[in-house]
């Protein structure tokens, strides 16, 4: 085995999603390339019964190795290295319908890779769908992967980061209605973004990111006539970035930074709600993009799209996200600082 080169292909676990969902086709469909062992060294965590089953329907020539450690993993092309948590009865799974045994799964098969890389294990997770209501159904107290990650890490200052190459944003707040995120927009919490902006850039091979923030009003306000957020808070918060020695500039008019930063201006953009960052990402790069939670110990990366309950066990699901975020995953697990599994070692596969 060549060791040098194992050290440039992370090991990274994949979490199955929630069984009901296209979670594990899209599992199976990203396992069975070959390229993608070029990448990493993945191992899913998962329901072995689940694992076969989308195998058997989509007719794929990939076998399952069930291991109980990474350790044991092979990470060979055309078999799937599966850590079975023998949690999903598969009998009693219903394909695109909301349940608690399927939630319940779903948070233990997170939960184990989480600890996997916290005990340094892998290099990053990366997380396949699920379902809050599912989640919800199954009494478990948190709306989504990022909550989980944040109870499970200890962790209070963290942020989203969505890639659509060549756009990359940060959200100042996440899933708040719109009142409420106006509401909660502050100096403080535009600082930790731009910040979360720069810890982005190391991990992507980006030495000194050029950072933009949007503002929040048509035209940046205007200079106050249509609000003065921009004068108020954002401002503020931009003035104390500079001065921390951080490449950083706005408030600019979000009706037109988006497109400064794909025309290669700025290499990454704050927005200051879910809406305005995620609709030009969704427009650049649906199907394809990258969810990335920054600020945690770990490191660990997403497909952008959901369940997809309407076309689960179909097998015709695009597993074109999920290829992106084994690939983000693997950049920042070789640059990230630290130990860990994988030595870390300069490249120059920028994203």
């Amino acid at each position: 085995m060549n060791r040098s080169k194992d050290r440039e292909r992370p090991i990274l676990a994949i979490t199955m999603g929630d069984a009901a969902g296209i979670g594990p086709e899209i599992a199976v469909r990203a396992l069975s390339r070959d390229e993608t062992y070029e990448t990493c060294r993945p191992v899913l965590i998962g329901d072995g019964s689940v694992v076969r089953a989308t195998i058997s329907g989509m007719g794929v020539a990939t076998a399952v190795r069930s291991v109980s450690r990474v350790a044991e993993a092979e990470f060979t092309p055309g078999r799937i290295d599966l850590i079975d948590l023998h949690n999903v009865d598969l009998g009693e799974l219903a394909p695109g319908a909301i349940g608690p045994m399927t939630g319940r799964a779903a948070y233990e098969f997170i939960v184990h890779g989480i600890r996997l890389a916290t005990a340094n294990e892998v290099d990053a997770v990366v997380t396949c769908p699920i379902h809050k209501e599912s989640l919800n159904a199954a009494g478990v107290p948190f709306p989504g992967h990022t909550e989980i990650l944040a109870k499970e890490t200890g962790t209070t200052d963290y942020a989203m980061m969505l890639i659509a190459e060549p756009l990359r944003v940060i959200l100042v707040t996440i899933h708040l209605s719109l009142k409420r995120a106006i509401q909660q927009i502050d100096p403080p919490g535009i600082c930790r973004a731009i910040r979360h902006s720069q810890e982005a850039g190391r991990l992507l091979g980006i030495a000194s990111p050029r950072i933009a923030v949007a503002g929040l009003n048509p035209h940046a306000g205007e200079g106050g006539m249509f609000g003065r957020e921009e004068i108020e808070i954002i401002a503020p918060a931009v003035h104390q970035a500079q001065a921390e020695g951080i490449d950083v500039r706005g408030p600019l008019a979000a009706d037109t930074v988006f497109h400064r930063a794909r025309q290669g201006q700025f290499d990454v953009v704050v927005a200051m709600y879910h809406d305005q960052g995620l609709i030009p990402i969704k427009l650049m790069g649906f199907g394809r993009g990258v969810n990335v939670t920054l600020g945690l110990p770990i490191i660990r990366t997403s497909v952008d799209h959901g369940t997809a309950f309407g076309k689960a066990w179909q097998y015709r699901a695009d597993e074109g996200s999920l290829l992106e975020a084994l690939r983000v995953a693997a950049t920042m697990a070789r640059r990230r600082a630290g130990p860990g599994p994988t030595a870390q070692t300069d490249s120059s596969d920028l994203l």
